[in-house]
C-alpha cells in the first residue's frame, strides 16, 4: 500500500509541475480507476500528502460531475507567507504538530535544516519550563508553544524576505 501512495503522490506532483497554473484539476474515480485502487486511497493520499502545512489546498466537488482541485500555495507578499503561518498554526499546538509543520516547512525549503533545529530546542526549552510552573495548563503552554512557534517563523520568513529583497536592489 506504501508504494501505491507514493506512486498516486508522485503522478500528482508531476501533473502540478507541469502545469503553468497553481493548480490542477483531477477526477476522483479516474484517478482509482488509473492506479486500480478504491476512491478512498486517493482521499488517504490528498489527506496526508497535500496539506496545508506541506503547501497545498484542495477544493472537492463530489457527484457525477465532482472534481478535485489541487492548487499549491504561493505568496505575492511576506505578509501573505506570515498569514499562511497563522492560519497553519492556529490558536495552538502540540510538541508533535510543531515537529511534523517544522518538517513540512523544511521540506517545501521554507526554512532550512539548521533553522528547524533550533525552532525545535527552543521550543522543548520553553514546554520543559512551562511544564514547571503548576499555574500553566497543557492547555496554556500549547498557546504560549503556538506563539512563540509563529513568532520565531515569521521573524526567520520576514529576515529572509528582507535579505532577498536587499540583494535585488
Amino acid at each position: 500500500m506504501q508504494n501505491l501512495t507514493h506512486d498516486i503522490e508522485e503522478y500528482i506532483l508531476k501533473l502540478l509541475e507541469g502545469e503553468e497554473e497553481n493548480y490542477i484539476s483531477l477526477r476522483r474515480k479516474e484517478l482509482a480507476e488509473m492506479f486500480e485502487c478504491v476512491p478512498s486511497q486517493i482521499n488517504y493520499v490528498l489527506r496526508s500528502r497535500f496539506t496545508p502545512e506541506q503547501g497545498y489546498l484542495i477544493e472537492s466537488r463530489r457527484g457525477g460531475n465532482g472534481y478535485i482541485r489541487i492548487f499549491r500555495i504561493t505568496y505575492e507578499t511576506p505578509e501573505d507567507k506570515a498569514e499562511h503561518i497563522d492560519d497553519i498554526i492556529g490558536d495552538r499546538i502540540t510538541p508533535h504538530d510543531a515537529h511534523r509543520l517544522l518538517e513540512a516547512l523544511q521540506d517545501r525549503e521554507l526554512i532550512t535544516s539548521r533553522e528547524r533545529l533550533l525552532i525545535e530546542i527552543a521550543l522543548k526549552q520553553a514546554d520543559e519550563i512551562l511544564r514547571y510552573d503548576y499555574e500553566f495548563s497543557q492547555a496554556r503552554r500549547g498557546k504560549t508553544q503556538a506563539k512563540v512557534l509563529k513568532r520565531m517563523l515569521k521573524g526567520l520568513m520576514l529576515g529572509k524576505d528582507m535579505k532577498a529583497k536587499g540583494e535585488e536592489e
